[in-house]
């Protein structure tokens, strides 16, 4: 399964889909929909939020899924899959990933990074780590942790590296993380058209993570009344 999963997703489109509670289409039913239709539409993989969310998506379609929990955490700036606890939810789903904060950020719970990775390659070998990395520091900490694949997802979102999302530097920093790490890189974070994720390929990421573009329409509509004016 590990293997199987990171080449059925080589070169190709992963669907985020996800919607927090604040947000219209928050429902394990309508997010699993969303995977339908992108699994419809050619995607390789979808990536999800929450227990329910994960399982009812794999009831639903065949394809592998990244799996994550987005929870807040007093303290700490570190919110997906942040501690054991997550993890153990997921794992009622068996899902062929799990994602992780891995920024240098101070976690919270009783494990840092290293020896979270640590605790779950013992209790769960069977499943894949993708290492949700915001500077070239946190990929190159990742992959020697043993991460099974880097993502560039929250670049751009992490107090350090606010706003630097801007299609060219992204480009630039997706460039300096292939360089730097011997891993699969896979490029997420407003991939906001169809040439941009050709282009990330092009330069040499293993898989392509599409969220907001695709499933999230209120900024979708969001980008078009600000087109217009």
């Amino acid at each position: 399964m590990k293997a199987s999963m990171l080449q059925q997703i080589k070169g190709k489109l992963v669907v985020s889909c996800q919607a927090l509670e604040n947000e219209p289409l928050h429902s394990p039913f309508i997010m699993s929909r969303m995977a339908l239709a992108a699994k419809q539409g050619g995607a390789a993989g979808i990536r999800a939020n929450s227990l329910v969310d994960v399982q009812q998506i794999m009831q639903t379609v065949d394809l592998p899924v990244i799996a994550i929990i987005k929870r807040d955490y007093p303290g700490s700036e570190v919110y997906i899959t942040a501690t054991m606890k997550e993890v153990e939810e997921l794992m009622e789903a068996n899902p062929a990933m799990i994602a992780l904060d891995a920024t240098l950020h101070e976690r919270p719970g009783e494990h840092q990074l290293p020896q979270l990775v640590a605790a779950i390659r013992q209790r769960y070998p069977q499943v894949l780590l993708m290492a949700d990395i915001a500077t070239l520091e946190e990929a190159e900490q990742a992959a020697a942790l043993g991460f099974d694949c880097v993502g560039t997802t929250l670049h751009g979102y992490t107090r350090e590296t606010h706003g630097a999302y801007l299609a060219a530097e992204a480009f630039d920093f997706l460039r300096k993380v292939l360089a730097a790490v011997k891993v699969p890189v896979i490029a997420e974070g407003n991939v906001e058209t169809p040439e941009m994720a050709a282009q990330c390929l092009k330069l040499g990421a293993h898989a392509v993570v599409v969220g907001g573009a695709i499933t999230r329409p209120q900024q979708i509509t969001q980008r078009f009344v600000k087109a217009m004016g």
